[in-house]
Protein backbone atom coordinates (compact mmCIF):
# COMPACT_ATOMS: atom_id res chain seq x y z
CA UNK A 1 0.00 0.00 0.00
CA UNK A 2 1.30 3.43 -0.82
CA UNK A 3 0.07 6.86 0.15
CA UNK A 4 -0.23 9.75 -2.28
CA UNK A 5 -0.88 13.46 -1.74
CA UNK A 6 -4.65 13.05 -2.17
CA UNK A 7 -4.73 10.42 0.57
CA UNK A 8 -2.76 12.67 2.93
CA UNK A 9 -5.18 15.52 2.26
CA UNK A 10 -8.15 13.20 2.92
CA UNK A 11 -6.63 11.98 6.20
CA UNK A 12 -5.93 15.57 7.26
CA UNK A 13 -9.50 16.54 6.40
CA UNK A 14 -10.93 13.65 8.42
CA UNK A 15 -8.69 14.56 11.36
CA UNK A 16 -9.63 18.24 11.00
CA UNK A 17 -5.95 19.20 10.62
CA UNK A 18 -4.95 22.09 8.40
CA UNK A 19 -1.95 21.20 6.24
CA UNK A 20 -0.12 23.19 3.61
CA UNK A 21 1.00 21.79 0.26
CA UNK A 22 4.54 21.65 1.59
CA UNK A 23 3.39 19.65 4.62
CA UNK A 24 1.50 17.24 2.36
CA UNK A 25 4.55 16.61 0.19
CA UNK A 26 6.69 16.03 3.32
CA UNK A 27 4.18 13.61 4.82
CA UNK A 28 3.84 11.37 1.78
CA UNK A 29 7.27 9.67 2.12
CA UNK A 30 6.98 9.60 5.92
CA UNK A 31 3.65 7.76 5.83
CA UNK A 32 4.95 5.40 3.14
CA UNK A 33 7.95 4.59 5.37
CA UNK A 34 5.60 3.87 8.31
CA UNK A 35 3.47 1.58 6.16
CA UNK A 36 6.66 -0.16 4.98
CA UNK A 37 7.59 -0.91 8.58
CA UNK A 38 4.11 -2.28 9.22
CA UNK A 39 4.43 -4.57 6.19
CA UNK A 40 7.78 -5.82 7.55
CA UNK A 41 6.15 -6.58 10.89
CA UNK A 42 3.50 -8.58 9.07
CA UNK A 43 6.22 -10.82 7.62
CA UNK A 44 7.54 -11.84 11.04
CA UNK A 45 6.81 -15.47 11.96
CA UNK A 46 4.83 -15.38 15.20
CA UNK A 47 3.65 -18.99 15.22
CA UNK A 48 3.83 -20.41 18.72
CA UNK A 49 4.19 -17.00 20.37
CA UNK A 50 1.51 -16.27 22.92
CA UNK A 51 -0.12 -12.83 22.70
CA UNK A 52 0.85 -10.38 25.44
CA UNK A 53 -0.97 -7.46 26.99
CA UNK A 54 2.22 -6.31 28.74
CA UNK A 55 5.89 -7.27 28.70
CA UNK A 56 6.05 -7.83 32.44
CA UNK A 57 3.56 -9.99 34.33
CA UNK A 58 0.88 -7.91 35.97
CA UNK A 59 -1.41 -9.36 38.59
CA UNK A 60 -4.46 -7.55 39.83
CA UNK A 61 -4.69 -7.46 43.57
CA UNK A 62 -8.39 -7.87 44.14
CA UNK A 63 -10.09 -8.17 47.49
CA UNK A 64 -12.48 -10.97 48.20
CA UNK A 65 -16.03 -10.25 47.10
CA UNK A 66 -17.65 -10.68 50.47
CA UNK A 67 -21.03 -9.41 51.59
CA UNK A 68 -20.72 -7.32 54.73
CA UNK A 69 -23.45 -6.42 57.13
CA UNK A 70 -23.14 -2.68 56.54
CA UNK A 71 -25.18 -0.90 59.18
CA UNK A 72 -22.49 1.72 59.75
CA UNK A 73 -24.59 4.71 58.73
CA UNK A 74 -23.57 6.74 61.79
CA UNK A 75 -19.86 6.20 61.07
CA UNK A 76 -20.31 7.22 57.44
CA UNK A 77 -22.36 10.29 58.30
CA UNK A 78 -19.71 11.35 60.81
CA UNK A 79 -17.61 12.36 57.76
CA UNK A 80 -20.39 14.48 56.27
CA UNK A 81 -20.15 18.26 56.59
CA UNK A 82 -23.90 18.27 57.26
CA UNK A 83 -26.33 15.40 57.80
CA UNK A 84 -30.11 15.48 58.16
CA UNK A 85 -32.47 12.60 58.97
CA UNK A 86 -29.77 9.98 58.34
CA UNK A 87 -28.73 11.36 54.92
CA UNK A 88 -26.02 13.65 53.55
CA UNK A 89 -27.35 17.19 53.30
CA UNK A 90 -26.22 19.16 50.27
CA UNK A 91 -27.01 22.72 49.25
CA UNK A 92 -29.77 23.28 46.72
CA UNK A 93 -28.28 23.88 43.27
CA UNK A 94 -31.40 24.39 41.13
CA UNK A 95 -33.89 27.09 41.98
Amino acid sequence: MSVDAATVRKIASLARIAVTDGDVEAMVPELNNILGWIEQLGEVDTDGVAPLAAVIPNHQRLREDVVTDGNIRDKVLANAPQAEHGFFAVPKVIE
